[in-house]
């Protein structure tokens, strides 16, 4: 079997979930990392058993089998990147979010389709086992007609200096993490256009590190009375939750990513691993097993290369990544203004979402 060749750009954090992904769809095969300091993308390679590394991701680009690279660099990099992997013939998935600007969210998907690749948004709240089992209730009729759905994503901060540099990221916790919602939003709205969206954000805990939002409530209102709630913080100890709920006419469902899977563990003296995010494991914790399974990485990673090999449309694109980023504006605005957004929105161009929140491009 022709196993289709992956090559990733970055070897941080997310290069590890990626990594991790990888080893269960057996269609693909990782055969090169590219990530800018020696010394660490040695170790990264060594440790998921990748056979070449390049410290110029051009390097890895100018590989003939190589057919798909994964990018997990900084946001501020993912246009760039992008365009270059277009260039040389490559599909590109794309971690979240998709791009800082707007213009470079047009840019990405316009060097993807000139090139004829693929530009795929990796949302895996898309894949999530319980998401979509949630989904799947909805869409089949056992809540009656939907009209509110909410996801919170909740934790005490980034794993890498670059995040919380706004020029960089382009902005805090609605950013990093609010696009997840935004997406999951559009997703079980059947990719419904919003009409509008208010937030209400603060920069309450990181106020040391970060011109960034840390806490944000948003409300995001969709055609014929529908609305959808996100909850985002990088401001909650303890370690990782992620929640959603469903709500129709005939019915409801709470879907808990973490705690109802998870095993309830007590221990005086503490244990190697309890949950993403979650600083310490002495007292009672919530042990969780399968986390990439859980999250959905594997089953996201396995739907993109078969894309790829079927030439399919992949159920998250660029231009869902584009939607989201403008909703993502469209919330940093709200919040700026203290005011409801409509939609469609168009930013300036060149605008990062944070500068919509602090007043340089309102």
């Amino acid at each position: 079997m022709h196993r289709t060749k992956v090559g990733f750009i970055g070897s941080g954090f997310v290069s590890d979930i990626h990594a991790e992904a990888f080893r269960d769809v057996p269609q693909a095969e990782v055969v090169a990392v590219a990530s800018p300091t020696e010394a660490h993308v040695k170790a990264f390679a060594q440790k998921h058993g990748i056979p070449n590394t390049y410290t110029d991701y051009r390097q890895l680009l100018e590989r003939d089998d190589i057919e798909v690279v994964t990018l997990a660099a900084p946001n501020y990099l993912h246009c760039e990147i992008t365009e270059a992997a277009a260039a040389a013939g490559k599909h590109v998935i794309c971690e979240k979010p998709l791009c800082v600007t707007m213009a470079e969210a047009d840019r990405m998907i316009s060097a993807c389709k000139k090139a004829g690749v693929k530009l795929m948004y990796a949302e895996e709240l898309c894949f999530t086992p319980k998401y979509v089992r949630l989904k799947q209730l909805a869409d089949s009729g056992a809540l009656g007609d939907l009209y509110m759905v909410k996801q919170c994503e909740k934790h005490d901060g980034p794993h890498s200096p670059w995040f919380w540099d706004v020029e960089k990221s382009g902005g805090g916790v609605t950013l990093d993490m609010g696009c997840h919602a935004f997406c999951f939003f559009l997703w079980m709205y059947n990719w419904m256009r919003p009409t509008s969206v208010y937030a209400d954000m603060v920069t309450f805990m990181h106020k040391d590190k970060t011109r960034g939002d840390d806490n944000a409530t948003i409300i995001v209102n969709f055609p014929d009375g529908r609305s959808a709630i996100a909850e985002e913080s990088w401001a909650k100890k303890g370690g990782m939750d992620d929640r959603a709920e469903a709500f129709g006419t005939q019915g409801c469902s709470y879907a808990v990513l973490h705690m109802d899977i998870a095993l309830r563990t007590y221990s005086e003296v503490g244990y190697d691993y309890v949950v993403e995010k979650a600083p310490v494991s002495t007292g009672w914790s919530y042990t969780i097993y399968e986390e990439l399974w859980n999250y959905g990485f594997p089953q996201e990673m396995r739907h993109f290369i078969d894309c790829v090999r079927d030439d399919r449309e992949p159920l998250v694109t660029g231009e869902h990544g584009k939607l989201v980023h403008e909703m993502v504006f469209g919330a940093y605005a709200s919040a700026g203004r203290r005011a409801a957004v409509n939609f469609p929105f168009a930013p300036p161009p060149d605008a990062k979402p944070y500068e919509m929140w602090l007043g340089a491009a309102r």
